[in-house]
C-alpha cells in the first residue's frame, strides 16, 4: 500500500489549522509543552495534532450516536425545501433516527453554497439547494436526529469536465458511460484531496458522520482500461498488475480519508455493492469488501433485492426480499467475522418499486416488504439499516423495529 502521505510530527509547522480553540507552542529553546497555556499562540499543522490526539474539532452541535442507526436518504432538494419538515416529522413519529443528506451529489455539485472566500467556494461547484445548512443541522440537533453527510466521490461529471486531466479520456473527449456520467480518476491524489476537503467542510458544519459513495472505478471499467487515456499517478511504478492497482487505489483512498478526518471527530462510512461481499474482490471497479471494511467505522452494502440477478439460488430476488436479505446477511457476517476489527454493518435496503424489471420480475414495495428486509437483518444480528428511495417518499405505517 502506498503510504507516502503519512505524517512526520513537526511542531514547527505553520500550516493553518481549521478548528475551534487555540493551540500553543513553546519558545524555540524549550521543549514544546501543549499542556501550558502561557506560551505564544501559533498555528500548528492539523496533521500533527491528529497523530498526537491533542486536537478534536468542536462544531458546537451535540449529537449522540443512536442505539442503532435507522435512517433515510434525503436529496439536497428535500433537505433544503418544503419536504424537509415532513421528513423530520416522519422520524419524530417513528423509530427512525437518522438522515443521510446529500452534500456532494451524483453529478458532482455541492448542495449548498460554501462560505465565500473558502477554497470550495472558489471552485464554483456550489448550488443553493440547502440555503441554510447550519440551520438545518440545528433543527436535527433539536430533534435528536443523527446527521450523516453523503459525499459522492469518483462519480463526478462536474470535476471531470472542468479538469480533463483528472478523468479518463476517450480520444479528445471526456469518457462517459451509457447514462452520460463521467468519473474522475481514483489513481490521483488530487482527486482524493478534493473529496476530503468536501468531507472536512461537512464535519465543520456539524455532521457527525461522513458517508462516501461511488468509491470505485466505473462499472465495466475493465473493458475500457486498456484503450482510455489516463494517469496512474503514484501507482505508475508500483509492481503489481493493473487490476490490483485499482483495488489498491480505492482502498488507499478510504484509509487516507479516514486518517484526514480523525481530528474532526466524525464516523466514516462507505457504500459498497452488495455483491462485493460475496467475492474475494470486484477488481473491475476496484472494490475489495474486506480491505475497505478494515478502514472504516461503518460499511453500508447496497443490498436492494431488485439489484440482484439470480443469486443465492433465488431466481427472482425482487419477489423475495426476506430470503434475499437473509442469505446476503449470512455471507456478510462470515466475511466481517474474519476481520480483527470489523466495522458496524449498516446496509442500504429497498423502499422503492423496481417496475423497470418488467412484469413478473418485480413487486410493489411497501410496509410488508420493508419490514421483511428489516426482520431478516435483525434475525442475523444486524440492527442498523438505511432506507433508499431516490424520491425520498417512504412507505407509510412501517414498524422499523420488528
Amino acid at each position: 500500500m502506498i503510504k507516502n502521505w503519512k505524517w512526520i510530527a513537526a511542531c514547527a509547522a505553520s500550516i493553518s489549522l481549521v478548528g475551534a480553540g487555540s493551540v500553543y507552542a513553546a519558545d524555540e529553546d524549550k521543549t514544546p509543552d501543549f499542556t501550558k497555556r502561557s506560551y505564544q499562540a501559533t498555528q500548528i499543522d492539523s496533521k500533527v495534532l491528529t497523530s498526537s490526539g491533542l486536537f478534536k474539532f468542536d462544531s458546537g452541535l451535540e449529537f449522540n450516536y443512536p442505539d442503532a442507526v435507522r435512517g433515510i436518504f434525503l436529496t439536497g432538494y428535500s433537505a433544503g425545501g418544503e419536504r424537509f419538515s415532513s421528513l423530520v416529522d416522519l422520524l419524530d413519529n417513528t423509530e427512525l433516527n437518522a438522515m443521510v443528506i446529500d452534500i456532494k451529489e451524483d453529478v458532482g455539485y455541492l448542495t449548498y453554497q460554501p462560505e465565500e472566500g473558502s477554497e470550495l467556494a472558489e471552485l464554483g461547484m456550489g448550488k443553493n439547494f440547502i440555503k441554510d445548512p447550519r440551520g438545518m443541522l440545528e433543527k436535527l440537533e433539536e430533534k435528536e436526529i443523527y446527521p450523516i453527510a453523503r459525499v459522492v466521490v469518483f462519480k463526478d461529471t462536474v470535476l471531470a469536465e472542468q479538469r480533463p486531466d483528472l478523468t479518463f479520456m476517450d480520444g479528445n473527449q471526456v469518457w462517459k458511460n451509457n447514462r452520460g456520467d463521467a468519473f474522475v480518476n481514483p489513481f490521483l491524489k488530487e482527486v482524493w484531496d478534493h473529496n476530503v476537503k468536501v468531507a472536512i467542510e461537512a464535519a465543520k458544519l456539524g455532521f457527525k458522520e461522513i458517508q462516501f459513495d461511488y468509491v470505485r472505478f466505473p462499472e465495466g471499467f475493465e473493458n475500457r482500461a486498456d484503450d482510455l487515456t489516463y494517469s496512474l499517478g503514484e501507482y505508475e511504478d508500483v509492481e503489481m498488475d493493473l487490476v490490483q492497482k485499482r483495488v489498491e487505489a480505492v482502498t488507499d483512498f478510504v484509509a487516507y480519508a479516514k486518517e484526514q478526518l480523525e481530528p474532526y471527530g466524525v464516523e466514516v462510512s462507505v457504500d459498497i455493492f452488495g455483491y462485493a461481499a460475496t467475492l474475494p474482490e470486484a477488481p473491475g471497479i476496484g472494490q475489495n469488501f474486506s480491505k475497505i471494511s478494515e478502514n472504516v467505522d461503518v460499511i453500508s452494502s447496497m443490498i436492494y433485492p431488485s439489484h440482484w440477478t439470480s443469486y443465492f439460488g433465488i431466481a427472482k430476488p425482487d419477489l423475495e426480499p426476506y430470503k434475499l436479505v437473509t442469505e446476503y446477511a449470512k455471507v456478510e457476517n462470515e466475511v466481517l467475522g474474519a476481520l480483527e476489527n470489523p466495522p458496524v454493518s449498516r446496509p442500504w435496503i429497498q423502499d422503492f418499486t423496481a417496475s423497470y424489471l418488467g412484469a413478473g420480475n418485480f413487486k410493489r414495495y411497501g410496509k410488508e416488504e420493508v419490514e421483511a428486509q428489516i426482520k431478516a437483518l435483525n434475525e442475523q444480528g444486524i440492527e442498523e439499516f438505511l432506507l433508499w428511495n431516490a424520491g425520498n417518499t417512504y412507505s407509510e405505517g412501517v414498524d422499523y423495529t420488528p
